[in-house]
């Protein structure tokens, strides 16, 4: 793992995983985007560290992280998190097993990509889920599907109210009598009788801007300034506006324009005669 606050970090709105994802690249870069897209979030990605795992060298692997930059499937950037305390910019290697565009990875440091979500088979609720596990460690607690549905929507009033799961078990399974002869009334009974009152919930860190980096100098900007990962001056282009004010002296041309400033000035000696 990466050090806090660097490494992977996955972009949303990627589709479910397939043996396919990386066809359109080259066997190389396939093999290391695979190798990355099934790391968690925080990994350490860097190429000393995959160098280490994977059969190719620093060079190689460099090589291969700025190809899936221009593939769209990697930009690399920093967040500024905002916390009660202060502002915190922290490094990201963002990547997405879905390639995109500079236009979506633009929208992404923005902050309003669309979550395009794949369909999906229909899931047990959480509520659903933690009534279904409670007979693993109390066998006599154990339920039935009718009722885990039938109790279903008074553990997920718990939850609403801002209670936790090891909290929900606690209240279920302390202090049960000898015997049970009925599990799902005494787990209505107990669900309704210690129903706690609403919590606040508190504040969780939000991330609040987000930039991206030129793979070459690191310079920092956002995908329209950076086509494929790279900035203007990297790509050996000239920027389309100038810089400054309207008539200003381009960048270039300052020598010479001071050069003949001074050609034109009168020598002191001969101020006085004049």
């Amino acid at each position: 793992m990466a050090s806090p606050g660097y490494g992977k970090r996955s972009a949303p709105g990627q589709r479910p995983r397939t043996e396919h994802d990386f066809a359109h690249l080259l066997p190389r870069d396939a093999a290391v985007a695979a190798y990355i897209d099934g790391l968690c979030d925080g990994a350490d990605i860097s190429v000393k560290t995959l160098a280490k795992t994977l059969p190719y060298g620093q060079c190689a692997l460099r090589t291969t992280l700025n190809r899936l930059q221009e593939a769209g499937h990697l930009r690399r950037g920093s967040e500024c998190i905002a916390t009660e305390e202060a502002l915190l910019w922290v490094t990201r290697t963002f990547f997405s097993r879905t390639g995109h565009d500079d236009d979506w990875w633009n929208a992404f440091i923005r902050g309003d990509v669309p979550q395009e979500q794949a369909p999906q088979r229909p899931t047990r609720s959480r509520s659903f889920i933690l009534l279904a596990a409670l007979g693993r460690n109390t066998p006599a607690l154990t339920l039935s599907q009718a009722d885990c549905a039938a109790l279903e929507p008074q553990v997920t009033e718990w939850f609403e109210r801002g209670a936790t799961e090891p909290e929900i078990l606690h209240a279920l399974t302390e202090g049960l009598p000898p015997r049970i002869h009925h599990a799902a009334a005494l787990i209505r009974r107990r669900l309704l009788d210690k129903l706690p009152p609403l919590r606040e919930a508190s504040p969780t860190p939000r991330v609040v801007l987000r930039t991206l980096e030129c793979r070459e100098c690191r310079a920092p900007g956002n995908a329209t300034a950076m086509p494929g990962g790279l900035c203007t001056t990297c790509r050996g282009t000239t920027p389309q506006t100038p810089n400054g004010p309207v008539g200003a002296v381009p960048d270039h041309g300052v020598r010479a324009r001071m050069s003949a400033v001074r050609a034109g000035l009168v020598p002191r000696a001969e101020r006085g005669h004049r």
